[in-house]
């Protein structure tokens, strides 16, 4: 798909609004309704709704890039638009039961909070469900949420979903970084979830359309790492536009220091490099999938491993970016300071952590990676 003048437009002013607005999130320690209605306006929540119910048609690439640039903006409001790609879990809901979710639109947020999973009691035609779920990004702007509640095929995530009214949000998102994100916990509380509104994470889709077919786990590191793209991208753009300005103690201009221009440059290359990757290993996958070949174990990987990567490069020019910085970095609400600490947190999460490379490293070495339930 392309975007028309009108989006970029729409696009450019949400982007201002999110910008002026970053430090209200945080203090709310969430993204509020009102902003989440305007990411939906600019179709993160349709992307890849099913295209028989409405949706965007959006490709990996295309979503992931906008969550990029969104995160941009502010990593915490990236992150909870990422969720955008939740319909890929989704679509291993029956048909029926998506049409039901797709009944009023398209524009549907989604917010999970699957573990630690908490078995619960099946019943007739459903599940008696009771427990607390942690880390449920979104959860405050969510139309429907998810909790694990057993394992399915291949030791998944069995999830229930739910509506705001089926429980309570238990805010204690305290937290150095990503403070934005609402990541508070799920309290549930004997309620009865029907099995057609069950599904396992990662389970075969009902419908066919390409984008199910790419690899739900994969796209879930994805679409959390971009983010961290997303915040080096504006790092850097600090920095660039601090060098020129005058020090506080009247030493020679940033730009005119040896080891800033040449961190700079090391960090533009780290971020390029990281980001081509990513992008590379994702454009190979969807093309493989739009040529009837699925997408192979090696090319799962290889999607993990990028995203893996692109959290850790990206984290690590946000921390070039601050130490180049110097003095005006470490002060409360200073851009740097916000970035630095949002990054440190997405490259904290498990989909994207270091045991991402061991299994990469087992592929590429032919021998068994360790196959988690992550």
């Amino acid at each position: 798909m392309t975007i028309d003048m009108k989006s970029k437009n729409m696009l450019n002013e949400v982007l201002t609004e999110i910008r002026a607005r970053r430090d209200e999130f945080e203090a709310k320690r969430h993204v509020p309704r009102d902003m989440i209605e305007r990411l939906k306006q600019l179709g993160v929540y349709r992307a890849h709704a099913p295209l028989c119910f409405g949706g965007a048609g959006f490709s990996p690439t295309e979503f992931l890039k906008l969550i990029e640039v969104i995160s941009e903006a502010d990593g915490s409001t990236g992150w909870v638009a990422s969720f955008g790609s939740a319909s890929n879990y989704l679509a291993a809901l029956p048909r029926e039961t998506l049409a039901r979710i797709y009944a009023n639109g398209p524009d549907v947020a989604f917010a999970g909070g699957l573990f630690p999973v908490q078995p619960a009691e099946k019943v007739e035609s459903g599940w008696r469900v009771n427990g607390t779920w942690k880390f449920a990004s979104g959860c405050m702007g969510a139309d429907i949420l998810g909790v694990g509640i057993g394992f399915g095929e291949g030791g998944k995530p069995l999830t229930a979903v739910l509506t705001p009214d089926d429980l309570e949000i238990v805010e204690n998102w305290e937290v150095i970084g990503m403070r934005g994100t609402g990541s508070h916990d799920l309290l549930v509380k004997d309620t009865f979830v029907a099995d057609e509104w069950t599904f396992v994470r990662g389970g075969k889709p009902t419908i066919e359309e390409p984008i199910y077919q790419y690899p739900s786990i994969a796209y879930a590191a994805q679409v959390l790492a971009v983010v961290n793209l997303g915040i080096a991208r504006a790092s850097l753009d600090t920095i660039i536009q601090m060098a020129g300005g005058s020090t506080i103690t009247g030493a020679p201009k940033m730009a005119d220091r040896a080891y800033l221009r040449i961190g700079v440059a090391k960090a533009e290359a780290s971020l390029r490099s990281a980001r081509a990757f990513f992008y590379e290993a994702t454009d190979a996958a969807w093309e493989s999938i739009l040529k009837g070949d699925g997408v192979s174990a090696e090319q799962t990987s290889m999607l993990r491993l990028a995203a893996a990567h692109a959290a850790r490069e990206g984290a690590s020019v946000v921390q070039s970016a601050y130490m180049l910085a110097g003095t005006l970095a470490i002060y409360d609400g200073h851009p740097l300071e916000h970035n630095l600490r949002d990054a440190m947190v997405v490259s904290q999460h498990a989909f994207i952590n270091e045991s991402m490379y061991d299994g990469a490293g087992s592929v590429f070495l032919g021998v068994p990676p360790f196959r988690g339930y992550i």
